[in-house]
């Protein structure tokens, strides 16, 4: 099959080089390069000097294996992933392990807007994709978002927001939300029992980028019918908390850039 007029063959092959090594081949000979990526043994060599100079490769003078360095291949594509990519393999995860519904989602205004879901069955009458928003101050998401906010910021939020009581365990009073959220700040999770919709509990926790700013938060819902709050607290919280520090961490080694050279 022709190549197209861009196509650079030196490039294809020397990604070939590196992808020659893998966990049952961490050092190669010069000749097990060639035979491996189809070169002659003068083209391995060009290559693998290159990269060495480079310092994606190192060698002792017979064996080669890839060095630290190269990681800056992986850091470059973390560091252009969105929030929803970086947290989706972990909700997908999180979803496996507890076998509930997980989301993230960012405060938008007064409301949080969804951004990443991993269903496992609809426990809502509503139904919640990608870009469904729910008001902020019913919503367990919504409230360690809004515990993460400045002061000032949260007092206006207070001051504006429309609290209607959705259900009737709603907390619909400024005063009564305003100290919901100082427990919520204090404990560093939130459980919204009922309050968006009857028969729906869920559970959330910030997740927190390398500054220490709350950039989003997930969650796991529940049907009341499977699960108590105190269920809800000894078997989900664990998980959710480490699926969080999962993705805080990926998000440092996205933004950190890439490691020092040689």
């Amino acid at each position: 099959m022709p190549r197209e007029p861009y196509y650079v063959q030196s490039l294809e092959r020397g990604l070939a080089v590196i992808r020659a090594f893998d966990a049952e081949h961490r050092e190669l000979t010069l000749s097990d390069v060639a035979r491996s990526c189809g070169l002659t043994r003068a083209a391995a060599r060009r290559f693998l000097l290159t990269l060495t100079d480079l310092g994606y490769v190192r060698t002792d003078g017979r064996l080669f294996s890839l060095a630290p360095r190269v990681l800056e291949l992986g850091y470059a594509f973390l560091s252009s992933l969105s929030l929803p990519e970086v947290a989706e393999p972990h909700l997908e995860r999180l979803v496996q392990q507890v076998h509930e519904s997980s989301s993230l989602s960012v405060l938008d205004g007064d409301d949080v807007v969804y951004v990443a879901r991993v269903p496992t069955s609809r426990i809502m009458r509503v139904a919640i994709n990608v870009g469904t928003r729910f008001p902020a101050y019913a919503t367990s998401m919504g409230r360690v978002l809004l515990a993460a906010l400045p002061a000032g910021e949260l007092d206006a939020y207070l001051d504006r927001a429309k609290l209607e009581p959705l259900t009737d365990r709603t907390i619909a009073s400024p005063s009564a939300l305003r100290a919901e959220i100082a427990r919520v700040r204090a404990q560093g999770h939130s459980i919204v029992d009922q309050e968006l919709e009857e028969g729906l509990r869920s559970l959330a926790a910030p997740i927190r980028d390398r500054n220490g700013t709350a950039a989003g938060a997930i969650n796991v819902s529940v049907h009341a019918a499977r699960a108590t709050v105190d269920d809800i607290r000894e078997r989900l919280l664990p998980p959710l908390l480490a699926a969080a520090a999962a993705i805080e961490a990926d998000l440092r080694i996205g933004s950190r850039g890439a490691p020092a050279g040689r």
